[in-house]
């Protein structure tokens, strides 16, 4: 009896978490670049959004260079390129290299020759654009 109570408690957590979850699955963003979002919660605190998303880089495109309004935490996991952070040297990465990028910051990534997948955490003020370009 025990079980059911927790199996029906976890499924109407998951069925609300779904409904109360913005899912863009395909959110399309320019020069070979897709990132789906697979979760944003209103946390921490009311100022802020926590994002998880996979974006998916195409075969030797180059994701201009951006800004977040907040935190960037990143896992590579497959695929890799060259990785350009203002302020830093140039880095090579590839699957299973993590790296963060802090808020604000500039950044841009060139892709090498197979898709990248990198999967995300976004730490962001929640009425920001999740990227904004940034000028070189």
């Amino acid at each position: 009896m025990l079980n059911r109570r927790r199996f029906a408690t976890c499924a109407i957590c998951s069925a609300i978490g779904l409904v109360a979850t913005k899912v863009d699955a395909n959110a399309q963003a320019a020069g070979g670049v897709t990132r789906t979002i697979l979760q944003k919660t209103e946390f921490p605190g009311e100022k802020y959004a926590t994002v998880l998303a996979v974006a998916e880089i195409a075969p030797g495109a180059l994701v201009a260079r951006h800004t977040h309004p907040g935190v960037e935490s990143a896992y590579v996991t497959e695929g890799g390129g060259r990785l350009s952070v203002k302020g830093q040297p140039d880095r090579e990465i590839k699957a299973g290299d993590g790296f963060q990028i802090p808020a604000e910051v500039p950044h841009s990534l060139k892709n090498g020759n197979g898709r990248t997948l990198v999967t995300v955490t976004y730490v962001v003020e929640k009425d920001k654009p999740l990227a904004s370009p940034a000028p070189e």
